[in-house]
């Protein structure tokens, strides 16, 4: 008995070139045919059958690290909105202990972090040639701080509160090339 052809099913058959069981395809005539076991489709059938299936793309993955709790909700909040998936650091120690330097698509850091500066820690990770792109978040309105922000490799220095656009620019900046 055929099976009907899902989209899963598609993605699997255009990754492996043939399908495994019997199945059914709709024919530009109006009628179907059946592929069967080990039977090998050709590539501009499947052209034609498949150019309007879209695979999704992949969210991009956006690493937070301050230790304001409230920021890292509100932070993890509007990327949600603008389309992002967040991964939240409360610490320098948390963040340089995972591998989420090399699993994310940019980093999001506070400035002033306790005991540990953004800053230094954007140094580090310059000294360490770190591809992660880097934008900074700061309360503070000390023009110096954010110029030594973007000597030692930001994208961007963001001043608190700041709005979606900036943020959703920002991370297109860092995350374009």
């Amino acid at each position: 008995m055929p099976a009907e052809l899902t989209p899963l099913a598609a993605q699997l058959m255009l990754r492996c070139g043939r399908p495994s069981r019997d199945w059914t395809f709709p024919s530009p005539r109006g009628s179907s045919f059946r592929a069967k076991k080990d039977a090998t489709i050709p590539r501009q059938t499947f052209r034609r059958l498949f150019s309007k299936m879209t695979i999704p793309k992949r969210k991009r993955i956006v690493a937070v690290l301050d230790d304001d709790h409230s920021s890292l909700r509100a932070a993890e909040s509007l990327l949600d909105a603008l389309g992002f998936e967040a991964a939240l650091f409360s610490s320098s120690e948390e963040f340089l202990a995972s591998s989420a330097a090399t699993q994310v698509d940019c980093l999001l850091l506070d400035i002033d972090l306790g005991p540990a500066s953004g800053i230094e820690i954007g140094r580090q990770l310059k000294v360490s040639h770190s591809a992660l792109p880097v934008i900074f978040i700061t309360a503070l309105s000390d023009d110096r701080v954010q110029q030594r922000a973007l000597e030692v490799g930001g994208v961007a220095c963001l001043r608190k509160p700041f709005p979606a656009h900036q943020l959703l620019n920002a991370i297109k900046k860092a995350t374009s090339g």
